[in-house]
């Protein structure tokens, strides 16, 4: 059978959220900082602010999530997760990408932007415009917690 690229509509999401959501929370995994989990998402497709994505041939085997982001310029689709159930198979949905570029422009976005990690933007072949870095910080009163805890121990 065909591979296909779907956007899921809303009313259905809760059809196939079963299905989706160790692929999300396995995409989400990678990121340390735990900026949202599978909850999280479902709730911020649920009010229309990201779009879930399923891939599927006989069964669901990639999940996407996505979001319009609105710079004060333009507008991007930016890719938030996507994963497979093998973690590879680059070569059965990477041609689906086109579905999201038709989307995009739909949206009247001028680009496709994702959250990837260095081999997966690698693969993708994509203009590698900028990185994005991060560095976790804590409230003073738990710094200065933890410094006393390491000269006691």
């Amino acid at each position: 059978m065909t591979t296909q690229l779907l956007l899921v509509k809303t009313e259905n999401v809760q059809d196939v959220w079963s299905k989706a959501r160790p692929l999300i929370e396995k995409a989400l995994a990678y990121d340390y900082l735990g900026s949202m989990t599978s909850t999280d998402a479902l709730k911020l497709i649920l009010t229309e602010r990201q779009q879930l994505w399923i891939g599927f041939d006989t069964d669901i085997f990639l999940a996407i999530l996505t979001e319009i982001v609105h710079y004060p310029k333009n507008k991007v689709l930016r890719i938030i997760a996507f994963s497979t159930e093998t973690g590879h198979d680059m070569n059965v949905w990477y041609h689906h990408l086109n579905v999201l570029e038709e989307f995009a422009l739909a949206c009247e976005c001028t680009a496709l932007e994702a959250w990837a990690r260095k081999g997966l933007a690698k693969k993708l072949k994509w203009e590698h415009e900028y990185a994005v870095i991060s560095k976790p910080i804590k409230p003073k009163q738990q710094r200065k917690r933890r410094r006393r805890t390491k000269s006691n121990g």
